[in-house]
């Protein structure tokens, strides 16, 4: 058997295995005699049947096997003796000769490889990242407040509608009525929002509801249908006002603060204002730590200068992922798989050097933070703990909330590492410049 190494680049490489009839004539044989002692076939007795009906019925079958056994040993013994790392999977080559598919005869296959250059960076206290303090203003405290208070408000009657206020109307298009519809001014489209505004108990008028709500789902429940009895319907409702309601914000007090910061937690207008300032530096700080880990990994990604074979990598996705993206699917998301994979390798590289380990205890801490985050995305804030392990142990056992929880972990982990050994850069600056950064 002749194997010829061609090296395209420092990425790439293309194999030819070139294999004559006796690299493989062994293994066909024995193949068909381990097919022979367990094929059944109608007038022969288990393991008697002769070679020549099984050469015909399996041959092809056993020809196949044996020349994809050297094929895997040839081809991932060169990966090992070369210690390449290898990135997705061989691939046959786009020039690979046609073979006749017959026993006895000779064949040539050519595959490419792809792989990886080695990481060697190191990081010290020469290496610096901005780290961003968020200025607290009187503007910000102020908004915080109001939004705050808002929050706990409680909504009263109003004269007429204002842009966040809510209309209580009656429709009727004369086969249809609706009694008590509650709709939000803001929520109104086009032309018709003119008629809601500054709308008045017992005001009167005539809406066409397909242009005034365009989103069907919040239009059939406005209209207390199901979606598929919108069609057809005659959408010109006659609109007669009931009342008009608005939200007040609730006043300072002590039961506002309860209800905001907890029981007894906060307890004067001076304590209010201290709460707020906590909270925002808080939130900014959040903030800032976030944009810490996003500006640490794009300098590590940086520094380490990672080349890709980017051709190779797009035809390694087409092919795993076949009949699920085109080729032009796949070159339009390149650019954030190819990110993501680099960040990989950084990490990966950053855990050995570092000497990174991830327990258990990690993970069920993850997992448990994930589950509480869920739940707070659905305004659930207060669940209890038994709950959240709970349901921490089903994502522990999905496979795809496992990988996402694992590599989280590992960058919280890369990231924490790298903190301590470079240095950042502090700045102060302006919640609003803040958000403007790129």
């Amino acid at each position: 058997m002749n194997i010829v190494n061609t090296q395209i680049d420092d990425l790439n490489y293309q194999l030819t295995l070139e294999i004559a009839a006796a690299d493989y004539a062994e293994a066909e044989k024995k193949k068909l005699n381990e097919i022979r002692r367990r094929a059944e076939f109608k007038g022969f007795r288990k393991g008697m049947v002769p070679m020549s009906l099984i050469q015909k019925v399996y041959g092809g079958q056993a020809l196949g096997d044996a020349i994809n056994d050297i094929i895997n040993e040839k081809l991932y013994g060169f990966i090992q003796e070369n210690n390449l790392r290898v990135i997705g999977e061989p691939l046959p080559s786009e020039d690979q000769p046609e073979n006749e598919w017959k026993s006895g005869s000779d064949f040539t296959f050519k595959f490419d490889i792809a792989q990886t250059k080695e990481l060697t960076f190191d990081l010290t206290k020469d290496d610096k990242v901005p780290y961003y303090n968020i200025n607290v203003t009187e503007a910000a405290k102020k908004e915080m407040k109001e939004n705050m208070l808002r929050q706990v408000g409680t909504l009263e009657d109003a004269a007429k509608a204002g842009e966040e206020d809510f209309v209580i109307a009656d429709l009727d298009n004369g086969e249809k009525k609706v009694e008590d519809a509650y709709i939000a001014v803001r929520n109104v489209e086009g032309d018709a929002r003119k008629l809601f505004l500054g709308a008045k108990k017992d005001d009167q008028f005539d809406v066409d509801v397909n242009v005034a709500f365009t989103n069907e789902t919040d239009r059939a429940s406005m209209l207390k249908l199901k979606k598929e009895e919108l069609e057809g319907m005659n959408p010109v409702f006659h609109v007669t006002v009931k009342n008009v309601r608005t939200f007040v914000a609730a006043k300072e007090s002590q039961d506002t603060y309860d209800k905001l910061f907890g029981a007894d937690q906060v307890h004067s207008a001076e304590e209010f204002d201290q709460a707020i300032a906590a909270r925002l530096a808080a939130n900014y700080k959040q903030e800032a730590d976030y944009r810490l880990s996003k500006d640490i990994r794009d300098y590590l990604l940086q520094k380490a200068d990672i080349a890709l074979p980017d051709a190779f990598l797009k035809r390694w996705l087409l092919r795993i992922n076949e009949g699920k993206f085109t080729a032009e699917q796949i070159e339009a998301e390149y650019p954030g798989f190819a990110a993501d994979f680099r960040w990989q390798i950084v990490r990966d590289y950053l855990m050995g050097k570092y000497g990174l380990k991830i327990e258990d205890k990690d993970l069920q801490e993850a997992a448990e933070a994930y589950v509480a985050y869920q739940y707070a995305m659905y305004g659930m804030g207060n669940v209890p703990q038994e709950l959240i392990k709970d349901a921490a142990r089903n994502v522990m056992k999905d496979e795809n909330q496992m990988r996402r929880v694992t590599e989280s972990v590992e960058e919280q982990k890369v990231i924490a590492a790298v903190k301590d050994v470079i240095s950042l850069a502090s700045k102060k600056i302006s919640v609003e410049k803040f958000r403007e950064l790129k």
